[in-house]
Parts: C-alpha cells; structure tokens; sequence
C-alpha cells in the first residue's frame, strides 16, 4: 500500500504509537499475583460476590459538577496518547480547552485486584476514593457494579455512546451497558516468532492449539498466567464455551493443561515476561496478547486460533462515590468521538471499541486502520469469547486448581 502524505498532527501521532508502550506488555492485568491480594480484597471473581447480592448503585453523592469543572480519572499506565517529548496528553488537552474541564489523570491502577484492595473499605463506607473515572477490566468492572460501587451512567449526556461497536453492547457483567463504557479491548491468542515456526513446524503462522502442543515445538512455547486466558483458549480448543462452562469442563482443561506443562510441551507459564523470551527466539510461540505481540515487530504474528481465543475490554466506570458525575460523563463521551478515539488507537494499538474510528484512522496511519486486530470485522470478534463470570468461590476454586497445574 503506497501511503499518502500525512500531516504534521498526523505524523506526531504515528511517531507517539511507534514509541508507545503497551500497558498489557508493561504490566500484567491480573494475574497469579493478584489472588492473594483478592483474597483479601474479598473479591476476585468475575462477576463479584455475588451479582445478586448488593444492588448496583443508580446515584451517588451531590454531584458538584456545575461548581468544580474537575475530573479525576485513573487508568492503566502507557494507556493514553501522549506526547513523549513533553510528557502532555494532546487529547485530553484538547478537552480541557473546548470544555474548560481539568482533568487530573493518573496511570495509578497496575493491577486490578491491587487497586480493589485499595479502595474498598472506602467505598464500602461511602467514603470518597478520589476518583470520578475508574478504568477495570471487564470481571472487575463487574465486580463493581454487583457491589453497588457504580454509579448508573446517564446516556442523554453520553450521545456518543451510540458509537459503541455492536459486539461489546451486550455484555453478562452489565446488561445493557448501564454503567460502563468500554475504554479498549484486546485478544488472547497464539503469538509466534515467525521465522522460528518456520523452521521448526514450516508454516508462517500457528492456527490452532493442535500446533502449538505439536512435539516439534516442545520446551518451546509459554503460555500466560492469567488465569481466564490460558484458560479459555485450552476449553475452546476442546470443544467446551469460555462464556459458559461446567466445573468438569474447567478440570478437563486443568488436566490437558497439566499434561503439556509435566511432558515439557510448555517451557513456562509467564506474565509479562513472555514477550521477552519470544524476542529472544527462547520461545518461538506463546498463548499471548494481540496488542503485546503485534508491538514486537514484523517477525512476529497473532492469530485467533481456530478453535476461538478470549476477548477482554477495559473499561471506565463512576465510582459510587464520584462527586464530578456531568464531567465524567462529558469525558466519556468526548472519548466516544470517532476522530477523538482513533487518535488514542493510533498510541495504544489495542482494540479499539468506537463505531467510525477506522474510517477517522485512515487519515492518520492507513495501515494501522488495516490493522484486524485494532478493528476487527465481525469474523474476528466473533471468534473470540468472553470467559464466563465467576462468583468469588468459583474464582478462588479455579484460581487454586490453576496454581496447582502450574506449579505455584
């Protein structure tokens, strides 16, 4: 494809995403090391508790919006356009220019069992976190909600939210999308080192779990250790639903993924770390993250497999005791911009969740507006599943037995 010319804020904004960062490459969302801190967090799950057990909470405190033209937002670290010479955010000063909100923006949550703990005793007492924006993904946000730690979105502030792709409006840990909008969203995978699959398998790309456990590759691939991904793809590769499983299907899972792990099939089991022993050719295939695998380069690849990878998204959400409700909800909608929300794409490279952002892509980087895996077509979304909610026990029993499977 021959690239046109693009213009001076165009090309700040490709360089921005060649130099960015992938929040999933530097920090693991939740992972083995979060269960002790769920544990005490009394809560992990998917969907929470218990989603019965606590009613969602529609309003929160006096909302002080139209006195304090503030936002306090917190989110995950390296995931928002910024300009890596002077350390601003071009978006969100754009913003505050045209709504004369300002905006505190903090990369403060590393981990979402980690930042629950943190704040959940306040929210319990209705106390203030400090916050008006929140960024979970998508178990967590559910977590939330089935606690009554949100606060009930209100959509005529929020017109672009009619913006939001088909595929993620329907949602099991908020129906129908009453407090959450997603911010992005990605794919767990098969990512490979190119020219090692060639040598080793002679294909250009794995398709499914049956190559990935081929002997030909033993001691040679790593798969994540978060739980839900790993997970996922090994159930789908047996025929069973991610998004709605029994307790045998799981152990049936656990065991074909304790047999690769004790034959050596499976070098290890890894967070962030994964990336590092596949540009180091120690591991030539990994179960991984599109956005995480796409960063390395063109020797690299991600592909669903066939069987059906795992489908996650990010997303902001009102605490319950958010006091700037109108200017969060601004915020959002602001995001939910199509030129807005393409900009931010261009940074981040991971699934991009706004209806028109493609079509805003293309005067900014052709390729990336290409990209499958930044917008992916129906056939993509739809085979990549949502790993089902959990309640607090499932979460601890599966968590457990996936320690025990691994070693840990």
């Amino acid at each position: 494809m021959t690239k046109r010319p693009l213009s001076p804020e165009a090309a700040a904004i490709v360089r921005m995403s060649r130099a960015a960062l992938s929040r999933r490459r530097l920090l693991q969302a939740a992972g083995i090391g979060g269960v002790a801190a769920a544990a005490a967090a009394c809560g992990a799950g998917g969907g929470g508790d218990d989603p019965t057990s606590a009613a969602p909470s529609p309003t929160g405190p006096a909302d002080q919006s139209d006195t304090e033209k503030v936002v306090l937002w917190s989110n995950w670290v390296e995931y928002l356009d910024i300009d890596e010479e002077t350390g601003a955010y071009p978006t969100l000063e754009r913003f505050e220019e045209q709504s004369g909100i300002s905006v505190s923006y903090n990369e403060d949550i590393n981990d979402n069992n980690e930042f629950y703990a943190k704040v959940r005793a306040q929210l319990e007492q209705g106390q203030s976190i400090d916050r008006d924006i929140v960024v979970l993904t998508d178990w967590m946000a559910g977590l939330w909600i089935g606690n009554g730690f949100a606060q009930k979105l209100d959509k005529s502030l929020i017109p672009n939210s009619a913006n939001l792709i088909p595929r993620l409006q329907e949602v099991s840990f908020d129906k129908p999308r009453d407090y959450t909008l997603p911010w992005q969203g990605g794919f767990a995978g098969l990512g490979y080192n190119v020219p090692g699959i060639q040598d080793a398998l002679g294909v250009d790309s794995l398709t499914s779990l049956d190559q990935l456990f081929d002997p030909a590759l033993r001691g040679r691939i790593t798969v994540l250790s978060e739980m839900r991904d790993t997970m996922g793809c090994i159930m789908a590769w047996q025929g069973n639903d991610p998004s709605n499983f029994t307790d045998d299907q799981f152990q049936q899972a656990i065991a074909a993924l304790a047999e690769q792990i004790d034959n050596g099939q499976i070098r290890q089991v890894a967070g962030n770390d994964y990336l590092a022993a596949l540009e180091t050719g120690d591991v030539i295939a990994v179960i991984g993250w599109s956005g995480d695998v796409l960063g390395l380069g063109e020797d690299f690849g991600f592909s669903l497999p066939e069987s059906g990878g795992t489908l996650w998204t990010d997303n902001m959400l009102i605490p319950s005791t958010a006091t700037h409700k109108k200017n969060a909800e601004e915020l959002m909608n602001y995001y939910y911009d199509p030129v807005v929300a393409a900009e931010v794409a261009a940074y981040i490279n991971y699934l991009c969740p706004v209806t028109g952002a493609k079509e805003a892509m293309e005067a900014i980087d052709p390729e990336l507006a290409s990209s499958q895996w930044i917008f992916p077509t129906d056939a993509e979304l739809n085979a990549a599943f949502v790993f089902m909610d959990l309640t607090l026990e499932q979460d601890e029993n599966y968590q457990r037995e996936f320690q025990r499977a691994v070693g840990l």
